[in-house]
């Protein structure tokens, strides 16, 4: 991606969706903007939050959910995340947010996976950053995004943390049979209209009424009837990941609200019994609702925290095993390019002394 603007700032104040954060917390954390032009043209806005005290234990890459964004909704887990001394990068999808885009339309699940991939392999690859632990969050839909990059890319993450994921839509929200198959026929023709019948979303997600009212204020989140290639491709990449769910294999924390009405806490349980994963947590949140990370009143938003915190700083605590793997990787192909030259030499001069005889 071709990075077209940068805007760099020592955050003063909060903007924290939650209204928990104070000023001097902000302090503690830098803020960044930057936007980038990605294969298709678009400009899309990023963002990252980064700790001032040194380089950051690991990195973490934000994927946010359906209608949501980055630098306003997530502002409170980013500021959380810089001070426990984690840098976090976050990216609007096309569509979304501040990136350029029909507002809510997601035309292909496949091109917002390709951007994700490039925006977030391109910050891995950097100097400060190639041997730091990577590891993805993913809120809602943005679990299924974070799962999907994942299957791109199997061992090139070193973990996920999957927030009340989108491994299945709930049958609360979930269209019915005849619907859905409009749904496929439409897309196609009119795939960007807002015709969806859909249940009001930040009524059944967030918990506490003051942040409804700020992601209804917020003119960056999308607030109109799914669209209806939207629609179609939601139900089309939940169906494929529940399929697939055996396949995965990194490690991962799990966190779902008992209460949850927008995304199955029971294929998040099945996602725990079947991944071919060895490390592999679950954690239920009694009377908790869908948005786990600033929805709820702070004493919830506190346990959640602890435990985010807690698992990555524990794997990152335990090194490096994929830097590790890649070494050797490494080391064994130099030793097999060696020994393949040391084979040819021999074969050479072999051919030399029968030459001369």
């Amino acid at each position: 991606m071709e990075s077209e603007h940068n805007t760099s700032l020592c955050l003063s104040l909060a903007a924290s969706i939650n209204g928990e954060t104070n000023a001097s917390e902000t302090q503690a954390i830098i803020y960044e903007e930057e936007y980038v032009r990605n294969s298709r043209g678009l400009k899309l806005f990023t963002c990252r939050w980064l700790p001032v005290t040194g380089s950051p234990k690991a990195l973490i890459f934000m994927c946010h959910g359906y209608a949501m964004e980055c630098s306003i909704t997530m502002n409170s887990t980013g500021i959380r995340l810089a001070k426990a001394g984690f840098a976090m990068f976050g990216i609007d999808y096309e569509g979304h947010g501040k990136s350029e885009g029909v507002p809510g339309l997601v035309m292909s699940f496949d091109s917002v996976i390709a951007d994700c991939i490039q925006h977030f392999t391109a910050i891995c690859e950097k100097a400060e950053y190639n041997k730091k632990m990577r590891f993805l969050m993913g809120e809602s839909m943005g679990g299924a995004v974070a799962l999907l990059l994942h299957r791109e890319k199997p061992e090139y993450w070193d973990g996920a943390i999957l927030v009340a994921p989108m491994c299945k839509i709930a049958e609360e929200m979930k269209p019915n049979a005849m619907v859905v198959g409009v749904l496929s026929a439409l897309s196609k023709v009119a795939p960007s209209w807002r015709i969806v019948p859909s249940p009001d979303i930040i009524d059944m997600a967030f918990k506490v009424p003051k942040v409804r009212e700020e992601i209804r204020a917020n003119r960056y989140c999308y607030k109109g009837k799914p669209r209806l290639r939207t629609a179609y491709e939601l139900l089309r990449v939940s169906r494929e990941i529940e399929k697939r769910l055996p396949e995965v294999s990194l490690p991962f924390l799990v966190l779902h609200g008992e209460e949850d009405q927008v995304t199955d806490k029971e294929i998040s349980k099945q996602l725990l019994d079947v991944a071919a994963s060895s490390d592999k947590t679950l954690k239920m949140y009694p009377e908790m609702w869908h948005g786990l990370l600033y929805g709820e009143p702070p004493e919830n938003l506190q346990i959640v925290f602890s435990d985010i915190i807690a698992w990555i700083e524990k794997r990152s605590h335990f090194g490096n095993t994929r830097l590790e793997r890649e070494q050797k990787e490494h080391e064994h192909h130099l030793q097999k390019e060696e020994h393949e030259h040391h084979l040819q030499k021999e074969e050479h001069e072999h051919h030399l002394v029968k030459s001369v005889l």
